[in-house]
C-alpha cells in the first residue's frame, strides 16, 4: 500500500516555501514546516531504543520499562504502573518485542507521519503521537491482566490511523482506503497471538479525538458550518481558538489520567 492510497492532499503544505509569508499557518493552526522532522526523529528514537533493549538485556528491559500493571519481581518487590512506575505508560511505547514488530510499526509511521505532520505542524503532530501512545497504554492498563507485560508503538500508530481518518474527513477527501486499513489491522489484533488489541483500540479512539479537536474546533469558534473553510488557517491563529484547542487536548489527557488512577485503585485497594 502506498502513501497515496491512505493519505490526503495538502496543497498549502506542498507550496509552503512560497506561501509561508502570507500564510504561515496550516489550515489546522500549526506552523507550516517541511521535512517531516518529527516523524524521522520518532523513528530514529524508536530504533535506538530497540537497539538499547539488547544492549542492557532484552528480558531486563522488558521487566523494567514495559507496560506492566502490577506484579512482584524476584526480590518480592512490587513493580508496575500501580506500584508508582507511571513512566511505563510512555517507555513501553518506544519498545518492541521483535524485528517484525518494530518494522511494521515504523513502516506505518513512515507511511502516515509525514502527511499528518505537514497538515498539523510539528508541535501538534508530536502531541498527537504522544497522547495517542498514552491512550493506548491507559486502555491496555485498564483492561489487561495486571501481570502481563506489553510493549510497542501500536497505540500511537493506531492513533495516527484514527487521526488520518478524521482529518481526511475534515478535508472532504475519500477515506475508504484508510477505513479498510484500520479494519484489517484491528481484526489482525484479535486473530494473531500476543497482540495487545486493547492498546490498538485505545490509541485509535484517542488519536481520532485529538485530531477532531485540532480539525474542528477553530472553524466552530468562527461559527462556520463547514468543517474546513478557506479562512480556517486565519481562524486558527486567533487566541481563543488556540486556547480552546489546547484545553481540549489537556481535557483528553486528564480523562486518561483518571482512568489510570481508577485502575491503580483497583489493583492496590486504594
Amino acid at each position: 500500500m502506498t502513501s497515496a492510497a491512505v493519505g490526503f492532499q495538502c496543497p498549502e503544505c506542498v507550496a509552503a516555501g512560497k506561501a509561508q509569508q502570507r500564510q504561515p499557518m496550516t489550515r489546522f493552526g500549526g506552523r507550516i514546516d517541511q521535512g517531516a522532522v518529527v516523524t524521522k526523529s520518532l523513528i530514529g528514537v524508536t530504533i535506538a531504543v530497540f537497539v538499547l533493549q539488547y544492549v542492557i538485556g532484552f528480558n531486563n528491559s522488558i521487566e523494567k520499562y514495559s507496560l506492566l500493571g502490577y506484579a512482584l519481581d524476584d526480590q518480592g518487590e512490587a513493580i508496575g504502573v500501580a506500584a508508582g512506575q507511571y513512566y511505563r505508560l510512555f517507555t513501553a511505547a518506544f519498545m518492541h518485542g521483535g524485528i517484525l514488530h518494530i518494522v511494521f510499526n515504523m513502516w506505518v509511521l513512515y507511511l502516515l507521519g509525514p502527511q499528518l505532520e505537514s497538515v498539523l505542524g510539528r508541535a501538534r503532530f508530536l502531541t498527537l503521537y504522544l497522547v495517542s501512545a498514552l491512550g493506548g497504554s491507559a486502555v491496555s492498563f485498564l483492561f489487561s491482566p495486571p501481570n502481563a507485560p506489553s510493549v510497542g508503538a501500536s497505540g500511537a500508530i493506531f492513533g495516527l490511523m484514527g487521526a488520518t481518518l478524521v482529518i481526511g474527513r475534515a478535508m472532504r477527501q475519500d477515506v475508504a482506503s484508510i477505513v479498510g486499513f484500520i479494519g484489517i489491522n484491528l481484526v489482525l489484533g484479535f486473530v494473531l497471538p500476543n497482540i495487545d488489541w486493547r492498546a490498538h483500540i485505545g490509541g485509535l479512539v484517542v488519536g481520532a479525538a485529538v485530531a477532531a479537536v485540532f480539525a474542528f474546533v477553530p472553524p466552530l469558534v468562527a461559527g462556520k458550518s463547514a468543517p474546513v473553510g478557506a479562512g480556517s488557517a486565519v481562524v486558527a491563529q486567533q487566541r481563543t481558538a488556540q486556547l480552546i484547542v489546547w484545553a481540549g487536548v489537556v481535557g483528553i489527557v486528564v480523562v486518561l489520567g483518571v482512568l489510570v488512577m481508577y485502575r491503580v485503585g483497583q489493583l492496590t485497594g486504594f
